[in-house]
């Protein structure tokens, strides 16, 4: 089976800028960001997206959020605020099959999106 390419970075086999690493989760900087500051909060275990989590899952979601409260905190964006977005399925936007939350901030985020 073809690694994702969150699974690549997590084995070093693709480069990342790495903001974070424990044994469950990793937070890298994306490569292609859509605001100023835009980081990816990925576990390392492979959850395909929202619809695939499982009861067992739900510490690790909540592990995930409490990393992106730190990196966003670290970054300066507790004054200013970020925004967490979890995109499922294509029509979302998912790109990655491997479940992430994108923490983006350092400017005004429209709501909705355009």
């Amino acid at each position: 089976m073809t690694k994702t390419l969150f699974e690549q970075i997590r084995d070093r086999e693709v480069p990342a800028d790495f903001v974070y690493e424990d044994d469950e989760v990793m937070a890298i900087r994306d490569i292609n960001p859509q605001a100023p500051v835009h980081m990816l909060v990925i576990p390392k275990q492979v959850i395909e997206y929202v619809p695939a989590l499982k009861p067992e899952h739900a510490e690790l979601m909540g592990r995930m959020v409490l990393v992106a409260q730190q990196i966003a905190r670290e970054a300066g964006l507790d004054e200013s605020g970020y925004r967490l977005v979890i995109n499922t399925g294509e029509n979302a936007g998912q790109s990655v099959y491997h479940l992430h939350i994108h923490v983006l901030g350092g400017r005004y985020l429209e709501w909705p999106p355009g």
